[in-house]
């Protein structure tokens, strides 16, 4: 038998690329990091296509945590991954009600890296046509229980247990929450927040995987994969039509979580 005819590196690229177009239609989002020391000038002829093009991995690749990396370069890995990340949720059709009413999807807002991240329902009309979260009557609200905690909503990050809005602003369902679970993870390991704070019942249940309520969860800290967790009521809760009188309460949860992040409470 003859022995087959050696692979020229524009084939290999071109098996590389087309390998790796057939991961993404696999659904594959992720890949280990490729190796990067320099390459051998006459590699055997059986090396895998992948190690020959290592550029085409740029972007699938997972951040590379090594201790020689600064810390600057890894948060920029990580941007652009939640920027992939987004870009794949913008698309997605898991849920199929969902997928044919929504105006668009509302991944989040805020920097990686940040120190607390609030995590709401999901997003209502505002949000959908804004493609942001918690913009409209319950995001300033939200906006204003930042401020009184001396801190600028820029510095916050800001998302939803699910991407897109359900139809009249319904709580989510359960395969709802299921599908976009994967998702949230993804974003909240990228943007690593040091503290979490849910907003309503629907978030913290989701997050934490009870079905106790927000009553009972509140008021206390839990735990989300090593990250301090605390429950509070959803801004819309507190509007002038429901709730007001529980500002009070979200103010005792916002001092309790000021002072486990080691800042000032204001008077």
């Amino acid at each position: 038998m003859s022995e087959p005819v050696g692979r020229s590196p524009e084939d290999l690229a071109r098996q590389a690329r087309q390998h790796l177009e057939s991961l993404r239609a696999a659904g594959v989002e992720w890949l280990p990091a490729p190796h990067t020391a320099p390459l051998p000038a006459a590699p055997p002829r059986d090396t895998p296509a992948l190690v020959m093009a290592p550029s085409l991995f740029a972007g699938l690749t997972e951040p590379d945590a090594s201790p020689e990396q600064s810390p600057e370069a890894n948060l920029e890995q990580r941007r652009q991954a939640l920027e992939l990340l987004a870009e794949q949720v913008s698309t997605c059709s898991r849920c199929s009600e969902l997928f044919c009413t929504r105006t668009q999807t509302v991944f989040g807002h805020g920097p990686v890296g940040a120190d607390l991240c609030f995590i709401g329902e999901a997003p209502g009309a505002d949000e959908d046509a804004q493609g942001l979260p918690f913009v409209g009557a319950a995001g300033q609200l939200l906006n204003k229980i930042i401020a009184a905690c001396g801190m600028k909503r820029e510095e916050v990050y800001v998302c939803n247990i699910l991407k897109c809005r359900p139809p009249g602003n319904r709580t989510p369902r359960a395969d709802e929450a299921g599908n976009c679970r994967e998702y949230l993870e993804r974003q909240l390991e990228l943007v690593a927040p040091k503290f979490i704070c849910t907003l309503g019942g629907c978030a913290a249940q989701n997050l934490l995987g009870t079905t106790q309520t927000i009553g009972r969860l509140r008021g206390r800290f839990h735990d989300w994969k090593g990250t301090p967790v605390l429950c509070t009521y959803h801004p819309a809760f507190l509007l002038p039509s429901r709730s007001p009188e529980k500002k009070r309460d979200v103010w005792e949860d916002m001092k309790l979580l000021l002072r486990r992040m080691g800042r000032p409470v204001p008077g």
